[in-house]
């Protein structure tokens, strides 16, 4: 009998790992590739790759990879794709620069203002794809191409800066210690560990809902491995944050809305709806989903995400460059594709989109300590991407 049950165990795991084997695969090539820079940088540079700085600079350098990366899952997830992303980023920092730099607006006025203007533009997008059946990749196409034009006409080929200091903490701000204690900062800290249990509390909640209605969970030793990664990695990145100079507030933002995608996409009617959308359009409509009006919201959320985008990488550049955002959208799909997405649209995991474009940033950081060109840091990201594809290809055809 503790045969059958060990030999029932281990097929029950095998038969786990099988079936999410994107999702839990890309946790461990995730840790894999920090590894391997880690000791490969140490090697041929004498470079701490997980040094406080060098994490510092991955999160803001990558961030607005990370941001737009949500919203474009949601694109993706219901059947569609946007192009224009990287060119509404450089359009609405020019419009941030533009309002704060040569028009003296407050900060206060000029983040709603931007967020708005962002809302417009996915709302024009969104309304040809999902009300005139335009195709995506052509309306967004024309996008890339319109927005990119206004910008140079906004800027007058000209940069734009520098921003006050208020404007740059968008980007390059960080969270003071409300301890006073200083190094290390203890409301870092507190906030990471409070992320790490908040975490372990969602998994085990989420397992018990699953066993109350009778859907058999993952295997405790798989739940336990993957959970124990995560809160090892959110608690070593949280001490060496807190030893530098604490959370920067772009982390704050990015986990804010890492939680509020993860909800709306995991827990909500509408978000569940969008996945019913990408799979199979006809069905649900004929169920009753209005999929029209999900297309058009869709596109709503990634005009807003990359109108805060661009004003993270102004306020990191500290100036409006007419060159600001060219090839955003590329880093931006290949995260989401990387992370688990479908091509095909209707799946797809907020948590799986993070892991992704932190895949690409730790490539990209990795790759120019070790002063790879650019030119083969293109060539090695565009084989990655390839691979994520054939192999979300391969599991579909199994």
């Amino acid at each position: 009998m503790a045969d059958q049950s060990a030999d029932a165990g281990g097929k029950g795991i095998g038969a786990h790992l099988g079936g999410h084997l994107r999702e839990n695969g890309m946790i461990l090539a995730l840790v894999a590739i920090v590894l391997f820079f880690t000791v490969i940088v140490r090697v041929t540079q004498g470079v701490d790759f997980l040094s406080a700085q060098n994490i510092t600079n991955l999160f803001l350098q990558n961030s607005y990879v990370i941001i737009m990366a949500l919203g474009m899952l949601l694109v993706i997830v219901a059947g569609h794709i946007d192009l224009s992303v990287g060119s509404v980023v450089g359009f609405t920092g020019a419009v941030a620069a533009v309002l704060t730099v040569n028009m003296g607006w407050p900060v206060y006025a000029v983040v709603p203002t931007c967020l708005f203007v962002g809302l417009c533009i996915g709302a024009a997008q969104g309304y040809w794809v999902a009300y005139w059946r335009i195709p995506s990749f052509i309306v967004t196409l024309a996008g890339m191409l319109v927005f990119r034009g206004l910008t140079l006409w906004l800027l007058d080929g000209q940069n734009v800066g520098p921003f006050p200091k208020s404007f740059q903490s968008l980007s390059t701000g960080f969270i003071p210690d409300a301890f006073g204690v200083g190094k290390p900062n203890m409301t870092a800290l507190f906030l990471v560990a409070l992320a790490a249990i908040a975490i372990l509390w969602l998994g085990l909640r989420s397992r018990a809902r699953d066993l109350q209605f009778g859907i058999a969970p993952e295997p405790m030793i798989v739940f336990a491995i993957r959970n124990f990664i995560v809160a090892a990695a959110l608690l070593f990145v949280g001490y060496k944050l807190a030893s530098f100079r604490g959370l920067p507030n772009v982390v704050v933002v990015l986990s804010v809305l890492t939680v509020l995608y993860a909800f709306f996409t995991e827990q909500t009617t509408t978000g569940r709806r969008i996945y019913a959308l990408g799979g199979n359009e006809k069905a649900a409509r004929l169920s009753g989903i209005n999929t029209d009006r999900l297309v058009f919201l869709t596109f709503c959320n990634m005009g807003v995400l990359a109108s805060l985008a661009g004003m993270i990488v102004a306020a990191r550049l500290n100036s409006s460059t007419p060159k600001a955002g060219v090839g955003f959208e590329l880093d931006v799909i290949a995260a989401v594709f990387i992370g688990g997405a479908s091509m095909t649209g209707g799946s797809g995991k907020i948590i799986g989109v993070v892991v992704g474009a932190l895949i690409m940033g730790v490539m990209n950081n990795g790759m120019s300590i070790m002063g790879i060109g650019i030119d083969y840091q293109q060539v090695i990201k565009g084989l990655v991407l390839l691979a994520a594809v054939i192999f979300d290809v391969y599991n579909k055809n199994k």
